[in-house]
């Protein structure tokens, strides 16, 4: 939910869950360690946002598709990349929770576009 749209008076007695509250006992979650690791974020205004919303869909959705990923991040706008490192972070962090091993394909650059295509998510 976004907080700017919620009332004080509508969540007492709820759980909160704040982006500062994804890491445990100093220890980055899986997101917040690939967002580092990809250089996804770049002026950070957006990413509390993205994070909080790709938490939630690994929670219902352990193994997401691209096009579901790019539907559940499409709340949150990113004026500074082009999506595409956000999207596999996403990627690589759900199959680091599923216990898997997830490598970035090696055709893919610095900016995350392979060879080819165009820079559109």
């Amino acid at each position: 939910m976004l907080s700017c749209l919620v009332l004080a008076v509508e969540v007492i007695g709820k759980e909160i869950q704040t982006v500062e509250g994804l890491s445990d006992n100093n220890s980055l979650h899986p997101l917040q360690d690939r967002f580092v690791e990809m250089g996804a974020a770049q002026c950070g205004y957006c990413t509390p946002g993205i994070l909080m919303a790709a938490k939630h869909l690994l929670e219902v959705n352990a193994n997401p598709t691209r096009p579901e990923i790019q539907e559940a991040l499409s709340g949150n706008l990113c004026r500074c990349t082009g999506y595409i490192k956000i999207l596999e972070v996403v990627e690589l962090a759900a199959a680091d929770m599923r216990g898997e091993t997830h490598v970035r394909p090696s055709d893919v650059s610095l900016y995350g576009v392979r060879e080819g295509e165009g820079t559109e998510a």
